[in-house]
């Protein structure tokens, strides 16, 4: 980690938690999706998996040879590379995915100081990165298992999706956005260790849910609803990206306002967007707009009035 330090005013709680098992525990959440995932799509699923982890791996590594001081046991780009690798369709050219994971760490992160320097989502980054550089391959889902548009497009055009395979994952899709279940488990994992809370992730899905249901064309219509959470990667964003500690805000109130943004973002990228997706470009944005979030939340220091007037004693 970078030795440039941002620290908020006293008094600090000291957290016995090491980076190396924080980032351990969100490998083991991301295992049910990882695995339902190649399950889901075949061996060419594992294929994107390993060639998107190991291009993190390598190039955290090569740049810490670099810098005479290697970071990669941390387990933070396994962690990059496996969100890439769950974000990609299956169909992805192997090259593709190398050079996405390639950019998550040197461009978005290393670049940028490192762990806990970095001002946006790695992962995320990298797939905006694919999704502009080559939206052809980043948007063919066909594969040897599913063929046709996925259900987020199908909802979008007015047709009628199976949601029970949304939920349990029979779709097409992303390696690790389609289903639900695996999803969910991963996520009571994190929360029951105490990785994430609910103040990010519950505030986006329910003000996604309210933005839905007021301007979705379907009002508060159940079905309608579950298949907007279950489809595309909302789900996948809200409890493993969004809550991502480096690039969300450090405040509570902050972070209720960031999953109100995030929420509000999404709704307007899949209902009034020319796309049936929106998770990423809205985490991405709402990174950038963190500082100001904070700006506006920071709590005030003991012993001052808002205006930075001290109290006399």
């Amino acid at each position: 980690m970078s030795e440039l330090f941002k620290v908020s005013s006293n008094p600090h709680i000291r957290s016995k938690a090491a980076t190396n098992s924080l980032m351990f525990a969100v490998i083991i959440a991301l295992m049910p999706a990882t695995g339902f995932g190649i399950y889901n799509f075949g061996p060419r699923a594992l294929a994107v998996i390993a060639v998107t982890v190991g291009s993190t791996i390598l190039t955290e590594y090569l740049f810490g040879l670099y810098k005479k001081k290697l970071s990669v046991t941390d387990l933070s780009a396994v962690v990059t590379g496996l969100l890439l690798a769950l974000n990609l369709p299956v169909t992805i050219p192997l090259w593709m995915a190398a050079l996405g994971g390639v950019f998550a760490i040197l461009v978005v992160k290393m670049l940028f100081g490192g762990l806990g320097q970095n001002f946006m989502n790695p992962a995320l980054a990298a797939r905006c990165f694919l999704l502009i550089s080559f939206p052809t391959a980043m948007t063919s889902f066909d594969c040897d298992a599913y063929t046709g548009a996925t259900p987020l497009a199908m909802l979008k055009n007015g047709e009628p999706v199976n949601l029970l395979n949304m939920v349990t994952g029979h779709t097409a899709g992303t390696i690790g956005e389609t289903s639900v279940i695996a999803i969910a488990a991963g996520a009571c994992l994190l929360l029951v260790l105490g990785v994430i809370d609910l103040r990010i992730s519950g505030s986006y899905i329910v003000t996604f849910v309210i933005f839905a249901g007021l301007f979705g064309g379907h009002g508060f219509n159940p079905s309608y609803l579950a298949a907007q959470l279950s489809g595309g990667g909302l789900m996948l964003g809200a409890f493993f990206m969004a809550t991502d500690y480096v690039t969300r805000p450090i405040t509570i109130k902050g972070q209720y306002v960031f999953g109100i943004v995030l929420g509000l973002l999404t709704g307007i990228f899949r209902i009034f967007g020319p796309g049936a997706e929106g998770v990423s470009y809205a985490i991405i944005l709402g990174n950038l707009l963190v500082p100001l979030i904070e700006k506006y939340t920071m709590p005030t220091a003991f012993g001052y009035r808002k205006g930075g007037v001290r109290h006399e004693k």
